[in-house]
């Protein structure tokens, strides 16, 4: 019995170090693309959307975790929400650094002035801050000192840095809408699966008078 409960839990610590490489592949691409030179015509450009990219790619897989637990039973999928979304903060990290480090040079008049001129700088900054408090109160540590109630609630501004992330997208596109609008979709499918559910959770306690 000790024995079978030791292999489970080698087992999962084997799955979450595949989670934790494969979570890193982009990152290792994108730096084996900047070491050999290939990041096309303009490499600071190719980075900030990359990294971009990956941010909210990842906040949505993190999004996607509870339906998916709900509708099919994978309750094993939880077990990765944490590092997933930590994975998005490490990206978006990378992308907000790189625009301010390198594709400004941390000038604050540079920063101020595009900030006046594109409002998709704002929506994205404030969603990354938003992130920023999710990743500090990550811990077990963290959730026992605010309480889980207390942490839960904290940790809801998730939803608010990914609808800021949709339209910080949407912003940025001009022509081609096509990959940010699949994103919103998602979002908005995401989004409407907890309001379904939240519904039909009041609905049930006040049936049962709770």
């Amino acid at each position: 019995m000790n024995l079978a409960f030791g292999e489970s839990d080698k087992w999962k610590k084997t799955v979450k170090i595949i989670v934790f490489i494969l979570s890193l592949i982009p990152f290792g691409h994108l730096l084996t693309l900047t070491v050999i030179k290939e990041l096309g015509a303009n490499p600071v450009e190719k980075i900030i959307h990359t990294t971009g990219d990956w941010a909210l790619n990842f906040l949505l897989v993190t999004l996607s975790i509870t339906p998916l637990s709900r509708i099919f039973g994978w309750t094993s999928l939880t077990r990765f929400r944490r590092m997933i979304g930590l994975f998005s903060i490490f990206y978006a990290s990378l992308h907000f650094m790189t625009y301010i480090g390198i594709d400004k040079g941390f000038s604050l008049k540079a920063i101020f002035e595009d900030i006046v001129e594109h409002k998709r700088i704002i929506v994205g900054f404030t969603s990354f801050i938003l992130l920023i408090p999710l990743a500090v109160t990550s811990t077990n540590n963290m959730v026992r000192r605010l309480g889980y109630n207390r942490w839960k609630t904290l940790h809801k501004l998730v939803y608010i840095s990914a609808i800021g992330g949709v339209i910080h997208y949407l912003l940025l596109v001009k022509k081609d809408m096509q990959r940010p609008m699949i994103y919103a979709a998602l979002l908005l499918l995401l989004l409407g699966h907890r309001f379904v559910i939240y519904f039909f959770d009041s609905y049930t306690r006040q049936r049962k008078g709770i």
